[in-house]
């Protein structure tokens, strides 16, 4: 890619009749780099559209700021040249607080929408006096799924989300949702990579019209929870090497062509440009055939969300045994 230069990243039509471009711009991480505005304002003008934040990630501010920077140096012409997603906290995962979590969203975002507005899980939790309920000082209930979901569709009635979807819903989960959604979710946005390929949530999404984005496609590897099976994975490196590409070049374009939306988190100005790099070659039957010998195993279990006392008692309850 020549300096300078930025690259079109093609987008998929959502159940809502929105585009949205098949790779985010991710900015979940336990250390953002105080220059988070600027990073992204960069990855805007190598051509990234999407930017991908939640209430829990305490990045909302930064995009924010980024999307307003981006906006006054010219890399895009308006907000609507944007796609900006966010995602609904567990401790307002309940009827009646919904939409008012989305409008502190908004505030902490400068914005007057969202692109997408997504359930982080399905999962409902209270603050409790120990804490704040962002990581410890939480107690799980149950999650009101029906009713939670009706406050996402208000959202979008009111216009303040233009689509609405959920995040790490099982294939059982997605299903239950759909039975009684009067707005389907446009989106479910679940861990997806060569080491753990969803096929279950992917047919039935699929077969409903429901767009799959993957978060951690390169397995978070270094992360509290992340997995190797990606940046290290011997069928990974031979295709790279075979074809003069990096390991996540490859397992990125692997996504692509599987029909597949992502969203890929690099604070690293050469990665990101890399990671652009991913929409004018393809990989062979051969490299195809290689990439799904690779083991299965589910990396992000959610195991804090599992408790004797709590709606879920296993990782068998929480996955619907998809795990």
């Amino acid at each position: 890619m020549a300096a300078g230069a930025s690259v079109s990243i093609p987008c998929v039509t959502l159940n809502t009749g929105h585009a949205m471009p098949v790779m985010g711009f991710g900015t979940g991480s336990s250390g953002a780099p105080p220059d988070l505005p600027a990073i992204i304002a960069g990855a805007v003008r190598l051509g990234h559209r999407h930017i991908d934040t939640a209430s829990l990630y305490g990045t909302e501010g930064a995009v924010g700021v980024a999307v307003a920077d981006a906006v006054a140096a010219g890399a895009v012409a308006s907000r609507e040249d944007l796609f900006v997603t966010s995602k609904l906290h567990v401790t307002d995962a309940h009827p009646g607080r919904v939409v008012s979590a989305l409008q502190e969203s908004l505030a902490r975002l400068g914005l007057a929408y969202l692109d997408l507005f997504l359930i982080h899980w399905p999962v409902a939790a209270v603050a409790t006096a120990a804490g704040d309920g962002g990581g410890g000082g939480k107690k799980l209930v149950p999650f009101d799924m029906e009713g939670v979901w009706r406050d996402m569709e208000e959202c979008h009635r009111l216009g303040l989300a233009r689509s609405i979807g959920v995040s790490n819903f099982s294939a059982a989960k997605i299903t239950r949702l759909l039975s009684f959604a009067a707005v389907p979710p446009a989106v479910n946005q679940v861990e997806l990579n060569v080491g753990w390929r969803q096929e279950k949530v992917r047919e039935v999404c699929a077969k409903h019209g429901v767009v799959v984005a993957a978060f951690s496609p390169l397995g978070a590897s270094g992360s509290a929870w992340g997995s190797n099976a990606v940046m290290e994975s011997g069928a990974l490196r031979d295709v790279a090497a075979r074809r003069g590409k990096t390991v996540a070049q490859v397992a990125l374009r692997w996504l692509h062509e599987q029909g597949l939306c992502f969203v890929a988190r690099s604070f690293n100005k050469e990665r990101l440009k890399q990671n652009m790099e991913l929409f004018d070659w393809e990989l062979s039957e051969e490299d195809k055939e290689l990439i799904m010998q690779i083991p299965q195993r589910r990396a992000c279990r959610g195991d804090w969300f599992v408790s004797p006392d709590g709606p879920y008692k296993s990782l068998e309850e929480l996955w619907d045994g998809e795990i």
